[in-house]
C-alpha cells in the first residue's frame, strides 16, 4: 500500500532528524543566509513527503472504520513540520522535541496497525 511506503519513509526522515539535532549545536546566527539556504534545501524534500502523506492519510481514515482519526492527521502533519524546523535550528527544550517526536511516531504505529487490519479484511 502506498500509505505504507510513506510511513516508513518518514520514519527514516525522523530518525536521521533526531540524529541531527541530538549531534548539533544550535546555529550562532539563525538569520544567516548560507544556514537558511542549507535549511532549506535539506527540508524542502520533506516538506513535500510530508504533504503526500498527509493526503493518502487523511484518505485512508476517512475511507474506513480506523481508529486513527482525521484530526490525529492533521495534528501529527503539523507536528512533524515543526520537529522537522526545530531539528535544524535547534530552539526547542529536549523534552518538547522527544515529545513530538515520540507523538508521530505514535500515530505512525497507529496507523500501520490499522493497514495490517485492513489486509486481513
Amino acid at each position: 500500500m502506498l500509505l505504507l511506503t510513506y510511513i516508513e519513509d518518514l520514519e527514516k526522515e525522523l530518525a536521521h532528524l533526531k540524529q541531527y539535532y541530538l549531534t548539533h549545536e544550535r546555529p550562532e546566527n539563525k538569520r544567516d543566509p548560507e544556514f537558511f539556504s542549507f535549511v532549506k534545501e535539506h527540508t524542502e524534500p520533506v516538506f513535500k513527503k510530508i504533504e503526500i502523506w498527509l493526503e493518502e492519510a487523511l484518505q485512508f481514515v476517512k475511507s474506513r472504520s480506523v481508529k486513527v482519526h482525521p484530526q490525529q492527521i492533521q495534528s501529527t502533519e503539523e507536528n512533524f513540520k515543526l520537529l522537522l524546523l526545530h531539528s535544524y535550528y535547534v530552539d526547542v527544550k529536549r523534552k518538547r522535541y522527544m515529545e513530538l517526536h515520540q507523538s508521530i511516531n505514535y500515530v505512525f504505529d497507529l496507523l500501520k496497525n490499522d493497514i495490517a487490519n485492513q489486509k486481513k479484511i
